[in-house]
């Protein structure tokens, strides 16, 4: 046999190109056939467990998801309006439907959602509050048709509602979230497709863009992915609950029209002592500018430093959070009673069952107490117990701790002070952050009916 001289560079081109050609047609199938096979187990595991079993829709591969969505039909016709209205060639608007695709679609992982999100998100909850959960009516909650699609609107109050109903929630179902272009930052855009996330733009919008959206909230809608919205659309800037937006609303009561399962909106209400967010998002009321400027390096700093401190006793967390389910509305037998009902009609109604729901902690109340007029430490009690009784007489959720008012009181000016919120005179308590007091006051004037 005679021998072929090459030079080493080529040498290692023709070796690369043989690892890669190894790689693709042996290795690569076989690592993902057994990832595959590990996760088709765990699925089988969580489903015994899971109330609702997690949706195949969910299992499939992304990039399948991405085709299905890409060649939807009604996509398709949006893709030919495109072109037409923007000069573009077809094969061009058709790559930019495909791109509007790979930004929506999640890529869920059941290995990343149960043995890192659901563990995280119970650490984060527990570490940082008092939780307390509960239904205005379990029984309804439970009798949820098996083969409806469950979709949870909630109020939007701080980050920390992700982590706290993914936790919640974890135990009997997988949650998919919408959520807005700020968690589209490396590597936590990673972590949130793997929960099953999908994102939404909130600028930049055009036909096709919205299409694509609508098309996929529509094909998960009827594929029976349970889903977590806020219909708000961004955190609350003042405390109340805001109007829906109808956007994801929309699509949903679309796709209910048409046929297919049925859909069932849980209401959700959630409240806090302490919202992590609280001074920013004041400071943007105040401004007019959404502009949080809190990175994720500077959150996981300081959710380290609040672990270090709890470690050693220094710090019993930020007080009670509350999560409150409201009663079940069936979007079947809204149509029944009602076959034109619009979007603006659902929006108000699930706002107004959100509302209902909407639980109360200590200090949201002892706010609203300090914020009736000047208040001194000898009339804070009753003006407490006033409220207290209001709320009670209205069926409000109050989670109070079981203690006598003065000693739920001192706690609560204990925390407010300590902030610098409120300052303590001769003549009565000063709002020294006004706009922090209406903050935590606004939920419990909102549940009264009151404008202020």
């Amino acid at each position: 046999m005679g021998t072929v001289e090459l030079p080493v560079w080529l040498l290692v081109l023709i070796l690369g190109f043989a690892s890669v050609t190894f790689a693709s047609h042996f290795l690569f199938p076989s690592v993902r056939w057994f990832v595959r096979r590990r996760m088709e187990r765990l699925v089988l595991r969580m489903n015994q467990r899971l109330k609702r079993p997690i949706e195949p829709f969910k299992l499939l591969e992304r990039q399948d998801l991405i085709q299905q969505l890409s060649y939807d039909p009604q996509v398709l016709d949006a893709v030919l309006h495109h072109a037409r209205e923007e000069g573009l060639p077809r094969n061009v608007a058709f790559e930019r439907a495909r791109r509007y695709a790979r930004e929506i679609v999640p890529a869920f992982s059941a290995r990343t959602y149960f043995n890192v999100a659901g563990r995280v998100a119970k650490w984060l909850s527990l570490l940082m509050y008092r939780v307390d959960v509960s239904a205005r009516d379990e029984a309804a909650l439970q009798h949820i048709p098996q083969d409806a699609t469950v979709i949870f609107v909630m109020n939007h109050r701080s980050n920390m509602d992700y982590v706290l109903l993914t936790w919640v929630a974890s135990s009997q179902m997988t949650l998919s979230y919408a959520v807005g272009e700020w968690a589209r930052v490396w590597p936590l855009s990673g972590l949130i497709r793997a929960m099953g996330a999908y994102f939404i733009r909130r600028r930049n919008l055009n036909p096709l863009y919205r299409k694509v959206l609508e098309r996929y909230v529509q094909t998960a809608t009827q594929e029976g992915v349970a889903q977590a919205i806020f219909p708000e659309g961004r955190l609350s800037l003042d405390g109340r609950i805001a109007p829906a937006r109808l956007g994801l609303l929309s699509y949903i009561l679309s796709a209910a029209k048409s046929g297919g399962r049925p859909v069932v909106f849980v209401p959700v209400g959630l409240n806090y002592d302490r919202v992590l967010e609280d001074r920013l998002l004041v400071k943007a009321g105040e401004t007019g500018e959404r502009r949080f400027r809190a990175g994720l390096g500077g959150i996981m700093i300081y959710v380290a430093r609040m672990f270090w401190r709890r470690l050693w006793g220094k710090w019993d967390g930020f007080g009670q959070a509350a999560v409150r389910y409201g009663e079940p509305v069936d979007l079947s037998a809204l149509l029944k009673d009602e076959p034109d009902l619009s979007a603006e009609a659902m929006g108000h109604l699930l706002m107004a069952r959100v509302g209902e729901a909407l639980p109360v902690t200590p200090l949201p109340l002892i706010a609203a107490a300090l914020s009736s007029g000047a208040m001194t430490r000898a009339a804070l009690p009753a003006a407490f117990s006033e409220l207290r009784a209001r709320l009670e007489a209205r069926g409000t959720r109050l989670v109070l701790p079981e203690a006598p008012a003065e000693v739920i009181l001192e706690q609560g000016l204990t925390h407010l002070l300590q902030r610098r919120i409120l300052e303590e005179r001769p003549e009565g308590f000063l709002a020294v952050k006004a706009g922090l007091l209406d903050y935590y006051a606004a939920s419990v004037w909102q549940i009264l009916g009151d404008p202020r």
